[in-house]
């Protein structure tokens, strides 16, 4: 069973971590280039953002949106602001 357990370490240490190995020895040369992904995320954030607000303008121009106090149904039948 000890056997198995150092089988399953040695995988992840030789094996599947060699990327994570490689970024870390990348940062010490390019730091920019190492947080590429992080920058990827970003970009991909900045981007679903901006269609987010276009959508919500498009809908705020055609008046769609049911903006009444009562328009859910948890706020009940007397709410009155």
């Amino acid at each position: 069973m000890k056997d198995f357990f150092q089988f399953i370490a040695s995988l992840f240490e030789d094996v599947l971590f060699l990327p994570f190995y490689a970024l870390a020895d990348l940062e010490l040369e390019n730091w920019f280039l190492a947080n590429g992904v992080n920058w990827l995320f970003m970009l991909i954030a900045a981007v679903a953002f901006g269609y987010w607000m276009m959508q919500l303008k498009k809908f705020n121009q055609n008046d769609t949106e049911d903006r009444s106090v009562k328009a859910h149904s948890f706020l009940g039948k007397d709410a009155q602001y």
